[in-house]
């Protein structure tokens, strides 16, 4: 059973920065590809980010796209979101997602994901 368990959420101000981290269970999470969605109150579970698994292939929601960066270190069998000018409305749970691929490209959709993490909060104060 693959477990992912995300950090570095809190509070920042509109403009700050803050770094998520997901650390992956498992041997094999060289094959996974990893992503990042997150889900603000009352609206649907999002896309923001991916990484395929050798990681040289990433997407990115237009909303975030020059503010995020998504990334992964092998070794370490962690994933990362780095979130720069944050925004108010980037305010949500973010969760991490892992998904046994098959191919060397990054997924976009929430039905594409085997493993979800528990989420972490973050809130942007305008």
């Amino acid at each position: 059973q693959v477990q992912l368990v995300e950090s570095g959420g809190g509070w920042v101000q509109a403009g700050g920065s803050l770094r998520l981290s997901c650390a992956a269970s498992g041997r094999t999470f060289r094959r996974y590809a990893m992503g990042w969605f997150r889900q603000a109150p009352g609206k649907e579970r999002e896309f923001v980010a991916a990484i395929s698994y050798r990681g040289g292939n990433r997407n990115y929601a237009d909303s975030v796209k020059g503010r995020f960066a998504i990334s992964r270190d092998n070794a370490k069998n962690t994933v990362y979101l780095q979130m720069n000018s944050l925004k108010p409305e980037d305010t949500a749970v973010y969760y991490c997602a892992g998904k046994d691929a098959d191919y060397d490209i990054p997924y976009l959709y929430v039905a594409n994901y085997d493993y979800w993490g528990q989420g972490t909060q973050v809130t942007v104060s305008s």
